[in-house]
């Protein structure tokens, strides 16, 4: 049966050889294996990349993506792939040796519709700020219970995976990949899934290693960028396309800036304000103890906390931005009839 890997990728000259090598070294026959890279037009040495190993492995093959974004990346792989099974992978992660393999077998046995693993997290570099992040992202504190981002020992049954292993036949059956969204794109394809009956089970003996970025300053930015695009698909989607865990730093959020707006015409709401702070401080330091017991350092107990609020606020106010930007959208307004009565429609 022969397996099509798709990779969306642009500008990834420092990554995308690990990531190719970590394929080449698969368990899984090269005979039966379609290697598609698909480039978003990339301006520095990623392309050249590819063709080298394209030229020295028959079963890698270099696309072009024009618009660059990555749901379109997905899409025109899908619709060039020749394989009866389609696996998304990351150009910015490698992968064990048996990932392909067990993706097919699980595929296969569980009857599923979408299966994946369990993502180990790890810093691009090996900074005390990378391992911060690292700690962050991988805390149930700090993502909520992405259970592909964090500890899970049993196969169970979740919303989204990283990466994803489908039949191909899948995607005449929901469609393809939302081209207006250029992230949640997959959160909202296997939502879509879902509502349709399908089944997306995460094994966590199918294991990849993401690196994530370890400066403060991207840490900020990718978090306020996932806030925005946890929201702004409410524009472009018919249907809710995140879970409700992602709204909850927006709710944060809004709570500080209601109470503290209602402690300026009465003082008393001052008190509930310092209360909803004072149990997330508790709740920060609790997790942030944890990790630096774990971790046998006492400084992630003294940082940590200030991590949390930074990736939770700028989260929040992500949302927020977006959800102001929708609440002007009229197609927003259109989707969500569509979903308060999609009978009606």
């Amino acid at each position: 049966m022969l397996c099509s890997i798709i990779i969306p990728c642009r500008n990834e000259e420092k990554f995308i050889a690990h990531c190719i090598a970590s394929i080449i070294a698969q368990e899984f026959p090269k005979n039966e294996l379609e290697l598609l890279i698909v480039d978003g037009m990339s301006q520095d040495t990623t392309r050249d990349i590819v063709q080298k190993y394209a030229q020295q492995y028959p079963f890698i093959k270099l696309l072009e993506n024009p618009q660059r974004i990555t749901p379109c990346a997905l899409n025109i792989g899908i619709k060039a792939a020749c394989g009866d099974i389609i696996i998304r992978m990351d150009a910015h992660a490698t992968y064990s040796p048996d990932y392909i393999s067990r993706c097919v077998q699980h595929l296969q046995e569980s009857k599923a519709d979408n299966v994946g693993g369990a993502m180990i997290t790890l810093p691009r570099e090996n900074t005390f700020m990378g391992q911060l992040i690292v700690a962050v992202l991988t805390s149930r504190f700090g993502v909520g219970n992405s259970d592909f981002r964090t500890e899970t020992k049993q196969p169970k049954e979740t919303d989204t995976v990283f990466g994803g292993c489908y039949r191909k036949e899948i995607f005449t059956r929901i469609g393809f990949f939302n081209e207006k969204l250029p992230r949640s794109q997959d959160m909202e394809f296997n939502l879509r899934l879902k509502k349709q009956g399908g089944r997306i089970i995460l094994f966590p003996d199918v294991v990849s290693y993401y690196y994530a970025r370890s400066d403060l300053r991207s840490f900020c930015r990718t978090n306020f960028r996932n806030g925005v695009w946890v929201v702004m698909p409410l524009k472009y989607s018919e249907i809710i396309p995140v879970s409700l865990r992602h709204f909850i730093p927006l709710l944060f959020v809004l709570s500080i800036l209601a109470f503290g707006f209602l402690t300026v015409i009465d003082y008393c709401f001052a008190w509930v304000l310092a209360g909803l702070l004072a149990l997330y401080l508790a709740a920060a330091l609790y997790f942030s103890f944890r990790i630096a017991v774990n971790r046998k350092d006492w400084r992630y107990l003294l940082t940590l906390p200030l991590m949390f609020l930074s990736l939770h606020v700028l989260y929040g106010l992500g949302s927020f931005w977006a959800l102001l930007q929708c609440l002007l959208s009229v197609d927003f307004w259109k989707n969500a009839v569509i979903i308060s009565h999609p009978q009606k429609v």
